[in-house]
């Protein structure tokens, strides 16, 4: 079974996520939206060694602690081409906040629909789920007989992302969240971006934005 510690970080409760291959140690980070010292003492106490810090998508609130993991830890800085403009104007997104940021760091890796992130002898497979953020990304994890979507905002429990925002898409997220997420195994733990959990066959019975047809 798969180490993983998921918390609320910042000041926006990002759902922030530490994984890890438990016979290897080997970890990856998903949207690191703050917290950067609990991220530390997580890696510390379970000497575990980052290979990865991978984002469903880049607003602020997912890659707010990006640098600070990376420059304190190493791992690949991971996201979808699609959402490289909105990373690289963070200084855009933090003034609307009124947040002081540093500049980011370049990504290292695009990853894009299919695409393994390999952590030990475990494995993140990306889902592009755009409509939320041109570049939102879902990744599937298996957890033994579990299968785990860590949904980033574009499913939430009985709710979707917001795409009021510039580059959303009201109806790339419906066709998203309806061939590439409610197809998945019914069954699935979903971790939204916020809030709590819920599964695939939960959202596709109940959520009241995007129904199963």
């Amino acid at each position: 079974m798969l180490f993983r510690e998921t918390f609320a970080a910042g000041p926006l409760q990002c759902n922030c996520t530490v994984l890890a291959c438990p016979e290897s140690r080997r970890a990856i980070v998903i949207d690191p939206g703050g917290e950067a010292q609990r991220i530390a003492e997580i890696i510390a106490s379970h000497n575990l060694v980052l290979d990865a810090i991978i984002h469903t998508h880049a607003h602020l609130d997912h890659i707010f602690c990006t640098r600070d993991v990376k420059e304190s830890h190493g791992g690949e800085i991971c996201l979808h081409k699609d959402d490289l403009t909105l990373y690289q104007g963070i200084a855009i997104q933090a003034a609307m906040f009124q947040w002081k940021v540093d500049d980011v760091l370049p990504v290292e890796r695009f990853v894009d629909h299919g695409d393994v992130i390999e952590f030990g002898n475990q494995r993140a497979t990306v889902v592009h789920t755009p409509g939320h953020t041109p570049g939102s990304v879902c990744f599937e994890v298996d957890n033994g007989d579990e299968k785990i979507i860590f949904a980033g905002d574009t499913l939430f429990r009985r709710s979707i992302g917001r795409t009021d925002l510039p580059g959303g898409d009201a109806k790339q997220i419906a066709t998203s969240i309806r061939e590439r997420l409610y197809t998945l195994r019914p069954d699935a733990l979903v971790i939204p971006g916020h809030g709590p959990n819920t599964t695939i066959e939960e959202e596709a019975a109940k959520n009241p934005f995007v129904s199963i047809q």
